[in-house]
């Protein structure tokens, strides 16, 4: 039996590679950051699964912290590593860019020592970013593209990316980059912007919200389904050989669309007046308020446009996303109304 240890394992990713992993037949051990309260809940059915007692397990740890490393390494002894915790939240690194660097950056190093240290035929994959091309320098983004990361969180990640090539390179270990573009999910955290939109629509078409108040509406990103990006991380570590490779859908939409098209789903039609900070979306027919911006929620440098070319990973891996942005959006809205309607 296989084992698979994954950092991260309370995260929207890791709970779904989680579940991919044990129907594959894993044992599969999580890293679980300690703290005074619970933040088990998106794994919390697996916890709780008898028939998982010898499949599935979780140890406290920090990615920050060699000897806990090395300690869950020795009681998990994995064949492979998922390094998915982060300090994932752009928009929150500029507030504290130290401990962004500390976990999403040299977290990924003191696993790779460890692994140099220890064990050097455990495979790992370590969750990149469409963060790195920031600044983008070519309209459609593969993996050959240059960077040009524009927060803490993408110079982070930036740091991770290299270090894994460097000690591929110089070590022979099976490190890989999966440089996936957005991917969401009814499992996404509620500070992020898809989630946000889908749960304050929601409410809204429960009546417990009035209207949204968002950011920069013009962003555009290519936005795919978490579950499916989940299994193209396992993908990448059945390959032959260590390699990198950008997951995407190939198509980007803004903000706006994600907005007109969530309000859709619950049966209102959004019309867009005034421009910049002032922009308000309006409902057609009642010509009601349901979308306002907040300057407070733009970044410092932002990220206009990410569009990801996945035509290497098709080719190599044969993996290619499945499920259209309008269905995305449908299956976020419909759960987290779901959600509201069974409290």
């Amino acid at each position: 039996m296989k084992k698979a240890l994954i950092t991260g394992i309370t995260g929207q990713d890791g709970s779904y590679l989680a579940e991919i992993l044990i129907q594959k037949g894993y044992q599969v051990h999580g890293m679980v950051r300690r703290s005074s309260s619970f933040n088990t809940n998106r794994i919390d059915h697996l916890i709780e699964n008898k028939a998982l007692k010898d499949k599935f397990f979780f140890h406290h740890g920090d990615i920050t912290d060699n000897n806990s490393i090395r300690n869950i390494l020795e009681k998990s002894n994995p064949d492979e590593i998922y390094n998915l915790a982060a300090q994932s939240h752009v928009r929150v690194s500029f507030d504290i860019p130290d401990y962004t660097a500390q976990v999403d950056a040299l977290g990924t190093l003191n696993f790779l020592e460890a692994i140099k240290q220890n064990n050097k035929k455990i495979k790992f994959y370590q969750a990149s970013s469409s963060e790195l091309y920031g600044k983008i320098q070519e309209d459609i983004q593969n993996e050959n593209t240059p960077f040009y990361p524009r927060s803490p969180y993408g110079v982070a990640k930036l740091y991770a990316y290299w270090i894994i090539k460097n000690y591929r390179e110089a070590y022979n270990i099976f490190a890989c980059n999966g440089i996936l573009f957005n991917h969401e999910s009814p499992r996404r955290g509620e500070t992020f912007v898809t989630r946000k939109i889908s749960k304050e629509v929601a409410q809204i078409k429960n009546g417990k919200n009035t209207k949204i108040i968002l950011g920069n509406l013009d962003a555009k990103r290519d936005w795919g389904y978490a579950p499916e990006y989940c299994e193209g991380m396992w993908q990448i570590l059945q390959h032959s050989s260590p390699d990198d490779f950008v997951l995407a859908t190939g198509k980007s939409h803004s903000v706006r669309e994600f907005v007109s098209e969530a309000f859709k789903i619950i049966g209102i039609n959004i019309e867009w007046i005034g421009k910049g900070v002032n922009e308000k979306g309006v409902d057609k027919n009642s010509k009601k308020i349901l979308v306002e911006i907040n300057p407070k929620y733009f970044r410092p440098t932002e990220v206009d446009s990410l569009t990801g070319d996945y035509s290497k990973a098709k080719k190599i891996l044969g993996w290619e996303p499945k499920t259209k942005f309008s269905k995305l959006v449908e299956i976020m809205v419909k759960s987290d109304y779901d959600l509201i309607t069974k409290k």
